[in-house]
């Protein structure tokens, strides 16, 4: 396995998304911010991020044979034997991390390692993977926020949006392999997210820019040229970011809202060099 290998199984060019949703999490807790402790949750959610990665690939070699032959397992590039290792353990080493940070954390870190697993295994088999997924996202902010000290009111709101966001992105994506979006409907979910309330000149300027960017990102869905819903995914995956600066500002995060627009724009930059989906 070469590096280019292990970052295309990874998915890496997502891993900012991962990281401001950890930081946004910990900001809607309510909690002072703690250097260290943030880093490590931001090292447990990469993990659980990374081995969500490596077991698609793992768990999808058969379909990926028929839709996508040109992911790493499929050519050669890695065996699926070591790929399904590297995931579980990744899992396992998030997992402990989680604990170190309390057992509420450690907990919210075990959920979100079976909802990993789940999604991996039953995505393609059933329809209502778009939910699972949200779920993911959705413990990314409770795992944070537990590790901080916390739940509050603003972060089961922000927890809701940010569900909402990723149930649509993950319905558009189901339809990559085919370039195409079959019925519109599901993607009504979408506006969910612009009613969480931003609160404060800031906010509201970050959430008109998340409105603007997502907007744009669904119009490509019904263009219908080729390479525009692959396109579409990877610019909604990157707007998760802009989402997590909404809640940081509104939550009165001041400048914490400046990493999660650099992760934005992280996330977007990346995907230029190693595929984002």
């Amino acid at each position: 396995m070469t590096w280019r290998t292990w970052l295309k199984l990874g998915r890496v060019s997502n891993l900012p998304t991962v990281w401001s949703n950890g930081l946004a999490g910990w900001v809607l807790s309510g909690a002072a911010l703690d250097a260290g402790a943030l880093a490590l949750v931001l090292v447990a959610l990469s993990l659980f991020y990374l081995a969500g990665m490596y077991l698609n690939d793992a768990f999808d070699a058969e379909i990926d044979g028929r839709e996508r032959a040109g992911r790493p397992i499929l050519m050669g590039e890695a065996g699926r034997e070591t790929v399904f290792a590297l995931g579980f353990a990744m899992l396992a080493l998030g997992a402990l991390i989680g604990f170190a940070l309390g057992m509420a954390a450690g907990l919210a870190g075990l959920a979100l390692a079976g909802a990993v697993v789940l999604y991996d295994w039953l995505h393609k088999r059933t329809a209502l993977s778009p939910l699972i997924m949200g779920a993911c996202r959705g413990l990314s902010y409770l795992t944070a926020a537990f590790a901080a000290g916390g739940t509050t009111g603003a972060l089961w709101v922000g927890a809701a949006g940010l569900f909402c966001h990723v149930v649509g992105l993950t319905y558009a994506a189901r339809q990559e392999a085919y370039d195409r979006i079959g019925a519109a409907w599901p993607l009504a979910v979408m506006a969910v997210p612009v009613g969480v309330g931003a609160v404060g000149a800031v906010a509201v300027l970050l959430l008109a820019a998340y409105v603007i960017w997502s907007g744009w990102a669904l119009s490509l869905l019904f263009r219908r040229r080729p390479g525009d819903v692959p396109r579409a995914v990877v610019s909604l995956i990157a707007a998760v970011s802009l989402y997590d600066a909404v809640l940081i500002a509104g939550a009165g995060g001041g400048w914490l809202a400046l990493p999660a627009v650099a992760a934005f724009a992280a996330t977007l930059a990346l995907q230029r060099i190693v595929p984002g989906t």
